[in-house]
Protein backbone atom coordinates (compact mmCIF):
# COMPACT_ATOMS: atom_id res chain seq x y z
CA UNK A 1 0.00 0.00 0.00
CA UNK A 2 1.43 3.51 -1.01
CA UNK A 3 1.34 6.83 1.04
CA UNK A 4 1.30 10.07 -0.33
CA UNK A 5 4.56 11.13 2.21
CA UNK A 6 7.06 8.16 2.38
CA UNK A 7 10.31 8.15 3.57
CA UNK A 8 13.10 5.82 5.07
CA UNK A 9 13.84 4.78 8.68
CA UNK A 10 16.61 7.82 9.01
CA UNK A 11 14.38 10.19 7.00
CA UNK A 12 12.04 9.20 9.23
CA UNK A 13 14.29 9.52 12.40
CA UNK A 14 15.66 12.36 11.74
CA UNK A 15 12.77 14.07 11.12
CA UNK A 16 10.95 13.30 14.82
CA UNK A 17 14.43 14.64 15.95
CA UNK A 18 13.97 17.91 14.16
CA UNK A 19 10.67 18.29 16.03
CA UNK A 20 11.83 17.08 19.25
CA UNK A 21 9.58 14.79 19.75
CA UNK A 22 10.76 12.03 22.06
CA UNK A 23 12.18 8.97 21.10
CA UNK A 24 9.26 6.88 21.73
CA UNK A 25 7.47 8.62 18.85
CA UNK A 26 9.81 6.77 16.13
CA UNK A 27 9.18 3.57 18.02
CA UNK A 28 5.20 3.90 18.33
CA UNK A 29 4.82 5.47 14.99
CA UNK A 30 7.20 3.22 12.46
CA UNK A 31 7.28 0.55 14.56
CA UNK A 32 3.98 -0.23 16.21
CA UNK A 33 4.81 -0.47 19.63
CA UNK A 34 2.41 0.98 22.21
CA UNK A 35 3.41 3.24 25.02
CA UNK A 36 2.97 2.06 28.62
CA UNK A 37 -1.21 3.30 29.72
CA UNK A 38 -1.35 6.49 31.82
CA UNK A 39 2.60 7.42 30.96
CA UNK A 40 1.14 9.51 27.75
CA UNK A 41 1.03 13.45 28.00
CA UNK A 42 -2.26 13.59 26.27
CA UNK A 43 -4.07 10.60 28.23
CA UNK A 44 -4.88 13.19 30.67
CA UNK A 45 -5.11 16.34 28.87
CA UNK A 46 -8.35 18.62 28.17
CA UNK A 47 -7.38 21.72 26.40
CA UNK A 48 -9.47 22.91 22.86
CA UNK A 49 -7.51 22.49 19.97
CA UNK A 50 -6.71 19.50 17.81
CA UNK A 51 -4.24 16.42 17.47
CA UNK A 52 -2.11 16.14 14.52
CA UNK A 53 -0.11 12.73 13.39
CA UNK A 54 3.45 13.55 14.94
CA UNK A 55 4.91 12.56 11.55
CA UNK A 56 3.38 14.43 9.11
CA UNK A 57 0.82 17.03 10.89
CA UNK A 58 -2.41 15.89 9.00
CA UNK A 59 -5.13 17.04 11.83
CA UNK A 60 -6.77 13.48 13.15
CA UNK A 61 -8.64 14.48 16.13
CA UNK A 62 -10.12 17.62 17.46
CA UNK A 63 -10.40 18.43 21.30
CA UNK A 64 -14.05 18.45 21.43
CA UNK A 65 -14.14 14.77 20.54
CA UNK A 66 -11.72 13.37 23.13
CA UNK A 67 -13.18 11.55 26.23
CA UNK A 68 -12.02 9.91 29.04
CA UNK A 69 -12.13 6.15 28.62
CA UNK A 70 -10.15 5.83 31.55
CA UNK A 71 -8.17 2.71 29.83
CA UNK A 72 -4.32 4.74 29.86
CA UNK A 73 -4.55 6.22 26.26
CA UNK A 74 -6.11 9.80 24.72
CA UNK A 75 -9.55 8.05 23.41
CA UNK A 76 -11.58 9.83 20.39
CA UNK A 77 -15.48 9.17 19.39
CA UNK A 78 -14.61 9.91 15.69
CA UNK A 79 -11.83 11.50 13.60
CA UNK A 80 -11.46 15.51 12.67
CA UNK A 81 -11.52 14.61 9.22
CA UNK A 82 -13.29 12.39 6.96
CA UNK A 83 -10.23 9.23 5.32
CA UNK A 84 -7.76 10.99 7.88
CA UNK A 85 -7.29 7.32 9.41
CA UNK A 86 -6.97 4.37 7.91
CA UNK A 87 -8.04 1.27 9.40
CA UNK A 88 -6.33 -2.50 9.18
CA UNK A 89 -6.72 -5.34 10.62
CA UNK A 90 -4.02 -6.33 13.45
CA UNK A 91 -3.57 -9.78 14.69
CA UNK A 92 -0.44 -8.74 16.91
CA UNK A 93 -0.37 -10.95 20.33
CA UNK A 94 -2.76 -13.26 19.89
CA UNK A 95 -5.12 -10.93 19.17
CA UNK A 96 -7.36 -9.70 16.89
CA UNK A 97 -7.85 -5.57 16.19
CA UNK A 98 -8.13 -2.83 14.15
CA UNK A 99 -5.09 -0.73 13.65
CA UNK A 100 -4.96 2.93 12.80
CA UNK A 101 -2.89 4.21 10.93
CA UNK A 102 -2.27 8.08 9.22
CA UNK A 103 -4.07 8.04 6.14
CA UNK A 104 -0.97 10.48 4.36
CA UNK A 105 2.29 8.69 5.60
CA UNK A 106 1.27 5.41 7.28
CA UNK A 107 2.52 6.55 10.97
CA UNK A 108 0.77 3.63 13.81
CA UNK A 109 -1.94 5.60 15.78
CA UNK A 110 -2.88 3.29 17.67
CA UNK A 111 -6.43 0.98 17.64
CA UNK A 112 -10.07 1.55 17.30
CA UNK A 113 -12.71 -0.39 19.41
CA UNK A 114 -16.53 -0.89 19.10
CA UNK A 115 -16.84 0.09 23.21
CA UNK A 116 -17.22 3.78 22.97
CA UNK A 117 -19.65 6.60 24.00
CA UNK A 118 -22.86 7.29 21.71
CA UNK A 119 -23.39 8.80 19.17
CA UNK A 120 -20.47 7.02 17.79
CA UNK A 121 -20.15 3.84 19.91
CA UNK A 122 -16.92 4.03 19.02
CA UNK A 123 -13.10 4.22 20.85
CA UNK A 124 -10.25 5.47 18.79
CA UNK A 125 -7.28 4.65 21.72
CA UNK A 126 -3.83 6.71 20.34
CA UNK A 127 -0.84 6.83 21.49
CA UNK A 128 -0.12 10.11 22.96
CA UNK A 129 3.53 10.04 20.99
CA UNK A 130 2.16 9.53 18.13
CA UNK A 131 0.37 12.82 18.06
CA UNK A 132 1.20 16.50 17.80
CA UNK A 133 -1.46 19.57 19.73
CA UNK A 134 -1.96 22.51 18.80
CA UNK A 135 -4.10 24.38 20.99
CA UNK A 136 -7.16 26.43 19.78
CA UNK A 137 -10.91 26.57 18.84
CA UNK A 138 -12.22 23.34 17.48
CA UNK A 139 -13.35 23.69 13.84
Amino acid sequence: MSFPIDKTEVQWRALLADKGAEPLAFEVTRLAVTERPFTGRYEAHWADGSYHCICCGAKLFDSADKFDAGCGWPSFTQTAVPGAIEERTDRAHDMVRTETVCAQCNAHLGHVFSDGPAPTGLRYCMNSAALAFEPGEND
